[in-house]
């Protein structure tokens, strides 16, 4: 079915489409799984019993920060997963007041959404839009705000419902995101934020006592590099990352033969370590399951699917693993439908790395567009000048490389990966003027491209100067600008 699609594609785009066309193919075969074939487990049934209970500190609280990073259609799968977490929370107890969120509130509406007002995380799954806060959406879901969200600092907020953390020591705080990433980075709706920056911040929320313990969970490429040899294990900060730091995290329920996922969605509708998390998180009480145990399940669910998935991390302070999830996400019971979940984890699952989950999203819209109508065209150029950039990208970052190293050592630079336990670049400034330096000579990284900033960060280390990086990139793009 898929393959037969793709011969019509290939007929109607003619031959500047073939190397994609080409990887495409191999691309579904290698990525469409079924779940009996890659005994996919369910998801983890047991409980904890030894007697611990959910109380907090004395007159603690739970708070919560909700962050999705990206913006666009194509990306639905992020803030869905984000509504899906408030879900979750508000199951808890949690109050709206203590749970601020951050999306770009761009899908809901969208044109392309075949149910206008309705955001699902999951085939045959509820809607989980419906409620969710409108804290900081649009153009105000900045970094500034974000940062100044996570140190109380109301007075640095700009635009948005001026909501900020307001715990304090007795607190406990759960940051969720979900989004795309690279070496070294996450993303946001208008920029790029970086691992050094993020992990400050929370060490000053530390510094001021602004939480007694916290559970951060990262959905994102290369997620583990944000927290390897950054994030110190005396802050009291649980950190869980959908990847190692060297490797891609999947989009999960994408369209396709079989999937279940319903007609007209033309976009994953989740990622695999955010749905595993939260489907677990669905099914249990948390009041019978801790950090540890959530872990494992969604480590066990997210690894095992056919040999094409991530490694799920732990980083940080590990102490408290042991403790029940209700203290973070609230006293949740177990869903009283738990079938729909279950239903949607049966079946065939198709897994996309994050990054090429954008062209299987280009390629449905060409798919289901009517012949000869500019919806055509248009989603035709879209899909060819997608893959032009990623071919501008990969040949401008080699040639960059072969210009500072040589060819062969060119090559080793941009697949060099530190050991664990070491941040990935040693010189944080370095790497921003690295990143600066080939954005205004070569053009936006993009979502594809944010993959070599782990190049850029191994020519920092190596002792590149920013005015050997401004030639090389000059050489390498200037006159394809």
């Amino acid at each position: 079915m898929v393959l037969s699609r793709v011969a019509v594609v290939m007929t109607r785009f003619g031959h500047g489409l073939l190397l994609f066309l080409a990887w495409l193919s191999c691309a579904v075969r290698s990525r469409q799984v079924t779940v009996s074939d890659a005994n996919l487990p369910p998801l983890d049934d047991s409980r904890s019993t030894d007697g611990r209970t959910c109380k907090l500190a004395t007159d603690g609280e739970r708070w919560a920060v909700l962050i999705a990073g990206s913006k666009g259609y194509g990306n639905y799968r992020h803030q869905a997963d984000v509504c899906h977490a408030y879900q979750i929370l508000r199951k808890g107890g949690m109050k709206d007041e203590n749970i601020i969120v951050f999306m770009y509130d761009d899908i809901a509406y969208d044109k392309r959404n075949p149910r206008p007002g309705v955001i699902i995380n999951r085939p045959k799954g509820k809607d989980v839009y419906h409620g969710v806060p409108k804290d900081y959406t649009g153009h105000d879901a900045t970094i500034a705000n974000l940062f100044a969200v996570l140190l109380g600092n109301k007075s640095a907020v700009t635009g948005g419902s001026g909501k900020v953390l307001e715990s304090g020591p007795h607190d406990n705080v759960f940051i969720y995101y979900s989004d795309h990433g690279g070496p070294g980075i996450v993303s946001m709706p208008l920029g790029m934020l970086y691992a050094v920056d993020l992990v400050n911040v929370l060490k000053k929320m530390h510094h001021a006592k602004a939480y007694k313990t916290m559970v951060f969970y990262l959905e994102a490429c290369e997620g583990g590099s944000v927290f390897d040899g950054l994030l110190p294990t005396d802050l009291n900060i649980y950190a869980v990352t959908a990847a190692n730091p060297d490797e891609n995290s999947f989009a999960t329920y994408c369209p396709g033969h079989n999937t279940g996922v319903p007609k007209g969605y033309a976009t994953c509708l989740g990622d695999l370590f955010s749905v595993s998390w939260m489907e677990d998180s669905d099914l249990h009480d948390s009041r019978e399951e801790t950090l540890q145990k959530q872990y494992e399940a969604t480590r066990k669910r997210t690894g095992n699917s056919g040999g094409i998935s991530s490694h799920v991390m732990q980083y940080g302070n590990k102490e408290f693993i042991s403790d029940f999830i209700c203290a973070f996400m609230g006293p949740k019971p177990a869903d009283d439908d738990p079938a729909t979940v279950t239903e949607s984890s049966s079946g065939e699952i198709t897994l996309f790395n994050q990054r090429d989950a954008s062209l299987l999203h280009y390629w449905h819209k060409v798919n289901q567009a009517a012949e000869g109508t500019q919806e055509k065209i248009d989603a035709q150029k879209e899909l060819q000048d997608e893959i032009d950039h990623r071919q501008h990208v990969d040949s401008s970052i080699n040639q960059i490389a072969s210009l500072l190293f040589g060819n062969e050592k060119g090559s080793e630079m941009l697949q060099l990966v530190r050991p664990s336990g070491q941040p990935l670049v040693d010189d944080w400034d370095c790497l921003k003027m690295f990143v600066n330096e080939y954005q205004t000579h070569c053009g936006p990284l993009s979502t594809y491209g944010k993959k070599y900033t782990r190049a850029m960060a191994n020519m920092c280390n190596a002792g590149v100067t920013i005015e050997q990086m401004v030639m090389a990139s000059t050489q390498a793009c200037s006159p394809n600008i």
